[in-house]
């Protein structure tokens, strides 16, 4: 199991932002970084992503075109890979899976085994059990870490629904929490063994009442 100290959050150190503002001020940072890296750690099992076809496919319980339109999407994500090359930028992401396993993280991990082999992303997989230590107190929160400048706590409705986000520039709480995440993803396993093993078998997800 790992233990690693779970760093603080304090809120009155930072900005919020709704939502469109998070959105564009995370671009935009991460925009400027070259020679850099930023860290994502992704902890809720449901999220109500947005304007994504895929997403609606899913609702729709059609499987098929989730992985049709993942598929067609390849070659954008190639060209994001080489445009992160070229900047030598590498964003690392450290997926918590709980089981059993929900239909909507069956479908990310098939869109994340596919960012991770084709260059997008770095992603490796944590199992909940692995941070049972780091949760006695409370479930661990959303956080990007961009090029080690800027902390976004990613909040959200208790269904899942995006609510923005909390910006920290605070050098401490950036630090610590890249720390943290950094520990977790070099404990991880990488998503291809991961998804090989525990995913890729699996029957297409029947969508849930939401």
């Amino acid at each position: 199991m790992l233990d690693p100290k779970v760093p603080t959050i304090s809120p009155e150190l930072g900005e919020r932002l709704v939502s469109t503002d998070y959105k564009r001020d995370f671009r935009e940072r991460q925009a400027l970084i070259h020679d850099g890296a930023s860290w994502k750690l992704e902890r809720r099992q449901y999220f109500e992503e947005q304007n994504d076809p895929s997403r609606d496919a899913l609702h729709r319980g059609d499987w098929q075109e989730v992985l049709r339109l993942f598929a067609k999407r390849r070659g954008a994500i190639m060209a994001k890979a080489r445009e992160n090359e070229r900047r030598r930028y590498v964003f690392h992401r450290v997926r918590i899976v709980e089981y059993p396993i929900t239909p909507y993280v069956q479908w990310e991990l098939h869109s994340l085994v596919q960012q991770d082999e084709l260059g997008g992303n770095r992603v490796r997989i944590v199992t909940a059990d692995k941070v049972a230590d780091s949760e006695k107190a409370r479930q661990l929160p959303e956080i990007v870490v961009m090029g080690s400048r800027t902390l976004y706590n990613i909040l959200y409705t208790d269904t899942g629904r995006p609510l923005g986000a909390i910006r920290f520039t605070d050098r401490r709480q950036v630090h610590d929490w890249e720390h943290y995440i950094r520990s977790l993803f070099e404990a991880g396993e990488d998503i291809s063994s991961y998804f090989s093993r525990e995913i890729a078998s699996l029957p297409a997800p029947v969508p849930q009442p939401e």
